[in-house]
């Protein structure tokens, strides 16, 4: 238990309720979720919503069943109910910061931008911060600066109502029409799987180069959640982060291999096969190219390597560049590589490569 995280809940219920009925077919807002998703983060040992219950009976009761306590926070009269409750969220979630000490991460569900500064003050005062928020009503601000943000709509449990179509007058001049087909529901669209392989094997090279210890899962998955604290495994249709290193491995864009502790495995790129079959294509590309001076401009070069082969690609073998991966197959052997001041560019020669005749 010393090991568990102590998560601090703050819940803006108005904005959290009023989004979840203008954005997800008037559903009401389910605390249920939530707290499943901060189950597998560690112990919730505070929870407090905030709002003017006297607006929110069906939710003061739901809340009241999952131990919530609620802060009321009253209309008053030429007063702002909002920025009162912003206001108490704030001052309560930095007083629990300072007063408990062993409260380690806080969670914040809103999707209003104004709540931002406290997020970087928790931060500052070395507290992991995520951020809840229904998709369509977060400010693009807030995500940014959590440690982690969970999409309210993308959670396990939540069902959305199909969306109703909308009502269309009668037109003045009766005239036979095709029957309005019922809108579907809309679906958050599965992103590119290309996208995440060159996302997984550009972070564990960046790993590599900047550590000199293992990159474990642990230690990639952490560094994901820092470059987009949105990211999720479950986007890309993998129910653990552990099967989504065990899709890639079997596509040869990193290896795993046992690690120091148990479900915890190292994470490497592959020294070869691919790497090394990439340099080939490239020589072979440059070879084949080159004019009377055996050189050939480094501009406009990846697309000719890709009409050879259109699967090309260098974030998939960990480079951020083009360039950069150039450089590595100069530094392989497999090219040569140098700055021609006369063209302003990059030349490539495949001296290497044995011509017939």
């Amino acid at each position: 238990m010393d090991h568990e995280e102590r998560i601090a809940l703050f819940l803006d219920y108005e904005n959290l309720a009023i989004s979840a009925r203008d954005h997800l077919g008037g559903m009401v807002f389910d605390l249920r979720p939530v707290a499943d998703a901060l189950a597998e983060r560690g112990r919730v040992v505070v929870r407090r919503a905030y709002a003017d219950w006297s607006f929110f009976d069906e939710g003061r009761r739901m809340l009241t069943r999952s131990h919530v306590e609620l802060i009321d926070i009253p209309q008053r009269m030429g007063a702002s109910r909002k920025n009162a409750a912003d206001i108490k969220m704030a001052v309560d979630a930095l007083e629990v910061a300072f007063e408990r000490a062993y409260v380690s991460t806080f969670v914040l569900c809103t999707g209003d931008s104004d709540f931002t500064p406290l997020v970087h003050k928790l931060r500052e005062l070395n507290k992991r911060v995520i951020g809840v928020g229904v998709e369509k009503s977060t400010s693009a601000l807030l995500p940014p600066a959590c440690d982690e943000f969970l999409y309210y709509d993308r959670l396990d449990g939540v069902e959305i109502p199909p969306a109703r179509a909308p009502r269309r007058p009668a037109p003045p001049v009766p005239e036979p029409e095709p029957v309005a087909e019922p809108v579907a529901a809309p679906e958050t669209p599965p992103r590119d799987a290309d996208s995440l392989a060159v996302l997984v094997a550009q972070t564990v090279a960046g790993l590599q180069r900047s550590s000199n210890g293992a990159v474990t899962a642990s230690t990639l998955k952490r560094t994901l959640l820092r470059k987009d604290p949105t990211f999720s495994e479950a986007d890309y249709g993998f129910r653990a982060f552990g099967e989504l290193l065990r899709h890639l491995a079997g596509l040869n864009v990193v290896e795993l291999s046992g690690g120091s502790a148990k479900g915890d495995p190292e994470v490497t790129l592959p020294e070869h096969g691919d790497r090394e079959t990439a340099f080939a294509l490239l020589r072979e590309v440059v070879a084949d190219l080159a004019g009377r001076d055996g050189a050939v401009a480094l501009s406009g070069l990846k697309n000719k390597v890709r009409r050879v082969s259109a699967d090309f690609s260098e974030k998939k073998l960990g480079y951020r560049s083009f360039l950069q991966f150039c450089k590595a197959a100069a530094t392989g052997g497999a090219v040569t590589l140098e700055w021609n001041p006369d063209a302003d560019d990059y030349l490539l020669t495949a001296e290497a490569v044995t011509r017939p005749g």
